[in-house]
């Protein structure tokens, strides 16, 4: 923040301390604000419903989150302008969005990646506004994906999680505003988080393969990959990540061997997520 941000802010808090709230409450904003569409906005949605006893409107309306009027009138004193051109930090913009939205989805949003990119509640939220575009499922991911680009690019290779189409969103597995998990998941690990869906997966079983139950993104890119089955790398380069080789019964340099025909590796070990045949020690029945 440049020396003129930290200027306004320290005004701006100087102003909260007075407390010198206009006794007119909106119908001050609106002597000069009624012309702007954006700013009349409001009074369509919730933050703007005067019914609500727990909205703004029913405690200091618009000084509720843009501060007590104080002298402001024109440029004489600043109020608190949300946004990426905003007159404060995002840390005191999502303040004032906190000060009402304290619940168990967003306890953990002081220290979620979101909160150290200084990326602000309103980054994503439209508060002025009949209803919030992100809050409609199918406008979710094209707004993650304006800064998830890597992921974006991923969702759109050969095999992926239905995405692209709509039929998740990236809230399915990702907490957005922070959890106390790798990645802002949802549940404890990435394991978990693919269990959800992929059930059968999850075992106990008799026979286990060490790399599943530590981490499916051993092997798959959750986003998506240019292989089947959101692989990492085809077999059997991606087995031979842990596998090596040597004194195997097949020879792997052959043109045409077990390794590169079919499902290389699979031929022969299909059950790779485990298996509970008596013999399926190696993930073979």
């Amino acid at each position: 923040m440049n020396a003129y941000a930290n200027e306004v802010e320290t005004q701006l808090l100087t102003k909260f301390e007075a407390g010198q709230y206009s006794s007119k409450g909106a119908d001050s904003c609106l002597m000069c604000h009624k012309k702007d569409d954006t700013v009349t906005a409001i009074f369509s949605g919730v933050h703007g419903d005067t019914g609500r006893s727990d909205g703004p409107m029913a405690q200091l309306q618009c000084e509720s989150c843009h501060g007590p009027q104080g002298k402001h009138k024109g440029k004489n004193e600043p109020m608190i302008q949300f946004g990426a051109d905003g007159n404060v930090s995002a840390e005191l913009q999502d303040s004032v969005c906190l000060s009402c939205h304290q619940d168990s989805e967003r306890m953990a949003w002081h220290d979620s990646l979101h909160t150290q990119e200084e990326i602000s509640c309103v980054s994503c939220h439209s508060v002025h506004t009949a209803a919030d575009p992100i809050l409609k499922r199918g406008n979710e991911v094209a707004s993650c994906t304006e800064c998830h680009t890597e992921q974006k690019l991923d969702m759109h290779k050969r095999s992926s999680h239905p995405l692209a189409q709509g039929a998740m969103v990236c809230s399915d597995c990702h907490a957005p505003h922070g959890s106390l998990s790798d990645a802002s998941l949802k549940q404890t690990t990435v394991n978990e988080s693919c269990y959800d869906c992929h059930a059968e997966k999850r075992g106990p079983f008799l026979w286990e393969h060490e790399a599943v139950i530590d981490d499916c993104s051993n092997c798959h890119n959750p986003h998506g990959a240019v292989n089947d089955n959101m692989l990492k790398r085809k077999a059997p380069q991606l087995c031979q990540n842990c596998h090596q080789p040597d004194g195997h019964q097949f020879n792997v340099e052959q043109p045409e061997g077990v390794f590169t025909s079919g499902q290389s590796c699979m031929n022969c070990h299909s059950k790779v997520h485990g298996s509970n045949h008596p013999s399926g020690n190696y993930l073979r029945k």
